[in-house]
């Protein structure tokens, strides 16, 4: 592997969270986003001597997330609810405005406030984020009534959202 494909998967691993909440903003479909973002991923790195190092590689990657995005919205065209490519900019437009610092001070964040989780929450946090399972799944697997699921699902956002807040207002602006 050369040099310049190392640094840009360098910063596709710093990039990827911005685009794939670029991609999630449009693509509302767990299985289609994901499919979304391996797309981009893998456009990103067939692409990459393409890239001019002058630019921001956040820009250039959601440029990138932005044409995988027209290709899925051309796929499902037969859909009603499609988004106007002007609107698909602006959004990605929005998104490179926000700060990459930012942005991982807030996953920094969010890092600490999940380590506080207790191990129940924890288990029902990773199956709900990271496996994408829904309340009535998880309460077969961990033998719990949807319903007790989806409100300690509720009371582990609550938790997390106040948890960050507290930790945004402790470090002050960036």
């Amino acid at each position: 592997m050369n040099e310049h494909t190392r640094t840009v998967m360098r910063q596709w691993t710093l990039a990827q969270p911005v685009v794939s909440a670029f991609i999630t903003s449009i693509v509302r479909d767990f299985t289609d986003r994901d499919d979304v973002l391996q797309e981009t991923a893998v456009a990103v790195l067939e692409s990459s001597p393409r890239y001019d190092s002058d630019r921001p590689f956040l820009a250039w990657a959601l440029g990138v997330a932005q044409n995988q995005i027209r290709l899925y919205l051309r796929r499902c065209s037969r859909d009603r609810l499609l988004l106007d490519e002007g609107l698909v900019e602006l959004v990605a437009a929005s998104f490179e405005r926000v700060s990459s610092a930012e942005h991982l001070r807030q996953l920094e964040y969010l890092r600490e406030c999940l380590a506080g989780l207790e191990d129940r929450e924890r288990q029902l946090f990773e199956l709900r984020y990271a496996q994408d399972l829904k309340p009535a799944a998880m309460g077969r697997i961990l033998e719990m009534n949807p319903n007790t699921v989806s409100k300690a699902l509720q009371r582990i956002r609550d938790h997390l959202r106040e948890c960050l807040q507290r930790r945004a207002a402790m470090e002050g602006p960036a």
